[in-house]
């Protein structure tokens, strides 16, 4: 019995040695000269950089002094949802959920095949630029003279000509954002020294 103690002791100190020893090591992609050493100053610089939020307007929005109920320009700055409703803008939309994370249109036919008309659902499964984040699916109805419609699913062309322009978009539009929120670091006087 004691030795079994003895043994855990033992496991838990190594245990907190190597963790003690481990994150001492140095964080990738932090150099110490590229930062100004006042805590102040890589303050202001990672907020002109925009890596951070002031606490102080975030309080005042939970008060609710004068800054609204919420906020709800999220959907407009996610590069993914606006780039897809950009590309299918031509077809008039039965559901667009941002929450939810779908967006559903409405039978569309340009008049150009008879009796042919499609319908595209766009499934969001992350925020993230890549083409494993979306699940597109059309939707083809062949309809008869005597309206008997058949409805099927079809993968093909349009399928990835639809991702492919979407992910190029919301591409752009990630690009934009970032040069547009790109503020240059200006130097205090206490970095000339």
């Amino acid at each position: 019995m004691q030795l079994n103690t003895i043994s855990t002791k033992i496991l838990v100190t190594f245990s907190l040695l190597f963790l003690l020893f481990t994150s001492c090591s140095k964080l990738p992609g932090a150099d110490a000269r590229k930062y100004p050493p006042d805590p102040k100053e890589r303050v202001k610089k990672n907020l002109e950089e925009g890596r951070g939020f002031r606490l102080d307007k975030t309080i005042d929005k939970v008060r609710g002094n004068g800054l609204g109920g919420g906020n709800f320009e999220f959907a407009s700055s996610n590069e993914l949802w606006r780039a897809s409703l950009d590309v299918i803008d031509f077809m008039p939309l039965t559901s667009a959920n941002y929450s939810g994370g779908i967006i559903i249109t409405d039978w569309y036919s340009n008049n150009q095949v008879d009796n042919e008309a499609i319908k595209i659902t766009i499934r969001f499964m992350s925020n993230e630029i890549r083409s494993d984040a979306l699940n597109v699916s059309v939707f083809y109805k062949n309809c008869e003279v005597n309206l008997n419609c058949e409805v099927f699913e079809k993968d093909g062309v349009l399928k990835d000509e639809l991702i492919k322009e979407i992910l190029k978009q919301a591409t752009i539009y990630q690009k934009q954002s970032k040069d547009k929120d790109f503020k240059p670091y200006k130097p205090s006087t206490l970095d000339k020294d």
